[in-house]
């Protein structure tokens, strides 16, 4: 019986990049453009989200297809991967791909517990400069942590290229390349100290709007602009953070030309995200966490030639959990059905992917577990969201007063700048919301 050719497959994953922090997405000075090729070649995803806005739940549900309190990585203060969960990389080891990881995991265990065939990464946050970084060995262990120069995204992008070109005969590779940029405290590659210094920076349209009717589980969070030194000035913040973008985008552009330089572009499905958004002035904040759309909204971009026509827009609501199933789905796989997201396949493949048959999803599950923590004091909530719709319940406050919620109508207020919630005209909604936020936690396991 003749073996299947699959495709290689490329992941790559930011660090609190925003969806719109793209040229492409319309960025007004940043440039980009080997994301934008990635997208303007295959498919860019117009409402992509995460399930948990925050760094390590990110990096274990795009492993797994599974939510954080399914996978156990619920927040960034140590929780760990349960045994015996799904784990897609290793669904590929399994069909015959060879597997390396390159970057940042910052998961308990820092992704070294688990099998791949090649291994480059650092322990939490890591550092842009100094890095020091563990490289698995010939026998299968993972080597010492050492100190290598340079910028730390060029460094493993060089380690992940070298991997990728290895001689592996007929076999396919999967390789997820993890950035650390751009995380604060940022610090751009040396050659971009000075670039976009001209650049004219224009605070959000949000940045005097003061939070008014929002609960106080929003308005008490640590994430206000001026609590750290890095985010006492604004316009140089946002530059270092788009000096950061750069740099990655120009790591993104030496992995397309290594493939192009083997031949290997068009037989590689080439994806890229982000773990989570990152609020960048709306109501005078930074950071994660919460649920609102500054925070949630991630970049997904799909080329692969093969299966996925150049041109698309998807607007359907995307969210992490799809990453898993639809990696093996480009591989030619089936993917589990325990896992929770469904293959972006559906959406993008030609032919259609045919795992599924019902219509796509029309609202979807958020959950943000990491309190009590006094670094950024978010409150514990859950929503759901739909297509019009965004409904958030503050669920364990802390003692000193009662659950709160935010309810928006996105279409007429795509900001979220009016909480609808305790208005007496719009209960009718609060109560169908509820409700089908209480169907999704039954479904998912999540009561």
């Amino acid at each position: 019986m003749e073996t299947v050719k699959r495709p290689n497959i490329v992941v790559m994953m930011t660090d609190d990049q925003r969806a719109d922090f793209m040229s492409a997405a319309g960025h007004p000075f940043i440039k980009t453009p080997n994301m934008d090729r990635i997208g303007k070649e295959g498919a860019a995803f117009k409402n992509m989200f995460v399930t948990n806005a925050l760094c390590a739940p990110s990096r274990a549900t795009l492993m797994s297809g599974l939510y954080s309190h399914a996978n156990g990585v619920t927040d960034n203060m140590g929780t760990k991967l349960k045994a015996g969960i799904i784990w897609m990389p290793d669904i590929l080891r399994e069909n015959g791909y060879e597997v390396g990881f390159v970057g940042k995991s910052h998961v308990p265990g820092h992704f070294r517990d688990q099998k791949f065939d090649y291994y480059f990464g650092f322990t939490g946050q890591g550092t842009y400069q100094n890095a020091r970084i563990a490289e698995s060995l010939p026998d299968g262990t993972i080597g010492p942590d050492k100190p290598y120069d340079g910028w730390m995204d060029d460094i493993i992008t060089e380690r992940a290229i070298t991997w990728m070109n290895r001689d592996r005969g007929t076999k396919p590779f999967a390789l997820f390349l993890f950035f650390k940029a751009p995380h604060r405290q940022w610090n751009p590659p040396a050659r971009y100290k000075t670039l976009y210094a001209d650049a004219v920076i224009k605070k959000p349209a949000l940045w005097d709007d003061t939070g008014a009717g929002k609960p106080r589980a929003f308005l008490q969070a640590a994430n206000m602009f001026g609590q750290y030194p890095d985010t006492k000035n604004y316009d140089e913040m946002i530059r270092d953070y788009c000096r950061c973008i750069t740099g990655v985008d120009d790591n993104v552009g030496k992995v397309l030309k290594a493939l192009e330089d083997k031949q290997r572009l068009d037989e590689t499905a080439v994806m890229y995200t982000s773990d989570n958004c990152f609020f960048l002035g709306e109501w005078q904040r930074f950071d994660k966490r919460f649920m609102h759309e500054p925070s949630i909204r991630v970049p997904m971009l799909v080329r692969f030639p093969k299966a996925v026509k150049a041109g698309q827009t998807p607007t359907e609501m995307a969210i992490n959990v799809d990453i898993a199933p639809t990696i093996l789905n480009l591989a030619g796989l089936p993917y589990p059905n325990t896992m929770h997201g469904r293959s972006l396949t559906e959406l993008i493949a030609t032919p259609k992917a045919t795992d599924n048959v019902k219509p796509w999803r029309d609202a979807w599950y958020y959950e943000y577990h990491e309190f009590p923590d006094p670094s950024h004091n978010v409150n514990k909530h859950r929503g759901v969201r739909t297509n019009q719709y965004k409904f958030i319940h503050y669920y364990e406050p802390p003692f000193t007063y009662r659950e709160e919620f935010e309810l928006y109508d996105l279409k007429a207020d795509p900001e979220e700048r009016t909480n609808l919630a305790a208005l007496p005209k719009h209960q009718a909604i609060v109560i169908a919301m509820k409700a089908k936020l209480e169907g999704l936690r039954n479904e998912l396991g999540a009561k």
